[in-house]
């Protein structure tokens, strides 16, 4: 057999595993071949339900409410969920092939031979909210500037270079990268869900199995799955699903600039008089707006929400409840409503920057994400700045 196939005996159960690459189109046939041939008591595939209920809902877009998507705080976690998306359509884009095509494959030929299958991933949300909340700042910087490189990137991969992504050494290689550059995110995305994948496997019933999982996940699965056989790792998932709680450092950094700037011009007023303390005000508003405005404007956001941008950065520093991001991507969406083709045009819009911009949607997203960005980088920017008007 091939070697991403792996067969597993353990006990009197039986664990047929197929390591594949997401977007290959030779891994859409082997699973279809090696689920006819084992004729499986059960098929596993990595993939939660939710994500593959939009996979193959066609109309699940039809129902996104964007306004509320960003008021709700999910608008990063959207907006990650895209990027991460488009990237892996674009690898696959000239190849006929699909993100999840071999898990869809997985289950349709399950139910075509009535075998009964399992979604045994952990829920998309709960992975990048866990990986988020896991980063540091300065991890959470590199993170960032990793998603915005691969929503700039026009990357496209030869056949040959994809099914190269289910070798070995390879895959071992990406890794120990991934583990040096992000090692909170790499043992998120993998480490953790390479057990959460075979403890969802092992408890799955039948004597036989066969599982569907990216080739990245084969060597943690298999040694998960011999551990768990052994009874020296637990089945009990809850500490997984969990998403960590802000430290008490985090919530109160959301506190800390705005109490810093209150404080910076409150000491100014006192040390050097109502007008320094006023120009201080003006110059820390001005910076703040104007770096908020100027993501709302990279973004080619609506004229008004340029402005709702430059006066909200301001009111959402002062209060940590809302964020500029907020005003400008509600603004956004309001002003300029998603239209139909911005619903049916989605799925492809996200392979391009091009379609980034062009679609509502995302320009909304985009909106929400840059003005943010840009009203962090204004109150860094501007707090040395009106400090040193004190000494003036």
């Amino acid at each position: 057999m091939n070697g991403t196939v792996e067969h597993l005996v353990l006990g009197e159960r039986e664990f047929v595993i197929v390591g594949t690459a997401h977007v290959s189109r030779e891994s859409v046939e082997e699973v279809a071949r090696v689920i006819r041939e084992e004729t499986p008591d059960r098929v596993c595939v990595e993939i939660d339900e939710g994500r593959f209920r939009s996979m193959r809902d066609n109309a699940a877009w039809e129902r996104l409410d964007i306004v509320k998507v960003i008021k709700e705080g999910k608008g990063f976690l959207l907006i990650a969920n895209l990027i991460l998306s488009s990237f892996q359509r674009r690898l696959g884009e000239g190849l006929g092939v699909k993100p999840g095509d071999e898990m869809k494959r997985a289950v349709e030929l399950a139910e075509e031979m009535a075998i009964p299958y399992s979604f045994c991933d952990r829920e998309v949300s709960t992975t990048l909210k866990r990986a988020w909340a896991r980063c540091g700042f300065w991890s959470k910087s590199k993170l960032i500037s990793a998603l915005l490189s691969s929503a700039l990137s026009t990357e496209k991969l030869e056949e040959s270079q994809i099914e190269a992504l289910k070798d070995k050494n390879e895959l071992e290689g990406m890794m120990n990268e991934l583990a040096d550059y992000l090692p909170k995110v790499k043992e998120t995305l993998i480490d953790e869900r390479d057990r959460y994948l075979a403890t969802r496997i092992f408890q799955s019933q039948g004597k036989k199995t066969v599982s569907v999982i990216g080739a990245g996940h084969l060597e943690g699965v298999k040694t998960h799955l011999v551990k768990l056989t052994a009874g020296e790792l637990s089945t009990d998932l809850s500490e997984l699903d969990r998403v960590p709680e802000p430290s008490v450092f985090s919530k109160a950094a959301g506190w800390l600039i705005p109490a810093l700037i209150v404080a910076l011009i409150v000491f100014g007023f006192f040390h050097a008089g109502a007008k320094v303390s006023i120009s201080m005000l003006l110059h820390w508003a001005v910076i703040n707006g104007s770096l908020a405005a100027l993501g709302s404007a990279i973004a080619f956001g609506h004229p008004l929400t340029i402005l709702v941008s430059f006066f909200g950065a301001p009111i959402a520093t002062i209060n940590p409840f809302v964020g500029v991001g907020l005003f400008a991507g509600v603004a956004e969406a309001s002003l300029r409503k998603p239209r139909v083709c911005d619903v049916e045009n989605i799925s492809t819009d996200i392979t391009s920057l091009k379609g980034f911009y062009g679609n509502r949607i995302t320009r909304a997203l985009l909106v929400f994400f840059l003005s943010s960005i840009g009203g962090m980088i204004g109150n860094f920017i501007s707090i040395p700045y009106i400090t040193s008007l004190i000494a003036k």
